[in-house]
C-alpha cells in the first residue's frame, strides 16, 4: 500500500511538513550532522556554515553521485537553506524546525523553477522526508516505489 501524500503546492513553493516526538537539537542534528543525515538522505564533506559549499554523496540514487551544495543560511537549530544545481535543474531547499510542546514541526520547502515539475519531485520528498522519520525511529527504511509513480498524480494537479 502507497503512503498517502501529505504534501501541497502554493505558487511555485512545494510544501510537505513531518512531526517528531522529539526535540528540535534532535531533529536539527538528524538534517544537518553528516553521519545522521546518511542514514535517510546523503552524507556531506566539507566546512559547514553559511556561504559554504560542501560535497554531498545522495546514498540512495542510482551510481550514488555527488553533488556540491552550497548552504546558503544555516540558523541553528531552526533554519537551513541549501541551494544545488544537477541535470535535473537548479534546487532551493529549506528547511525550518519548531519546537512544538515535546516535540518538532519541520517545515520542508523547495522552490521550483518550474511548477510542472511537482509531479516527479513531490513523490521524492515525501520518500526522503519518509526515510527521516524511520532512521530516527529505529525502523525499516521505505521504498521509493511505493511513492513513485504512485504520487505523481497528487502533485501533478497541485493539490494538497
Amino acid at each position: 500500500m502507497s503512503p498517502k501524500p501529505t504534501g501541497h503546492l502554493d505558487g511555485n513553493d512545494l510544501i510537505i511538513t513531518r512531526t517528531f516526538s522529539a526535540s528540535i537539537d534532535e531533529v536539527w542534528a538528524s538534517v544537518t550532522q553528516s553521519e545522521k543525515t546518511a542514514l535517510w538522505f546523503g552524507r556531506w564533506e566539507g566546512e559547514a556554515g553559511p556561504g559554504n559549499v560542501v560535497r554531498l554523496q545522495l546514498l540512495h540514487e542510482k551510481g550514488q553521485p555527488w553533488s556540491d551544495m552550497k548552504i546558503e543560511e544555516c540558523a541553528a537549530p531552526n533554519r537551513l537553506v541549501v541551494t544545488m544545481k544537477d541535470d535535473y535543474g537548479d534546487w532551493r531547499i529549506e528547511l525550518s524546525l519548531t519546537q512544538a510542546g515535546a516535540g518538532t514541526q519541520l517545515r520542508f520547502v523547495q522552490v521550483l523553477s518550474d511548477r510542472t515539475m511537482a509531479g516527479e519531485v513531490g513523490p521524492g520528498w515525501e520518500y526522503y522526508l519518509d526515510m527521516l522519520v524511520a532512521a530516527r525511529a529505529g525502523e525499516p527504511l521505505p521504498s521509493f516505489d511505493d511513492y513513485y509513480p504512485a504520487q505523481k498524480a497528487h502533485y501533478s494537479a497541485g493539490t494538497g
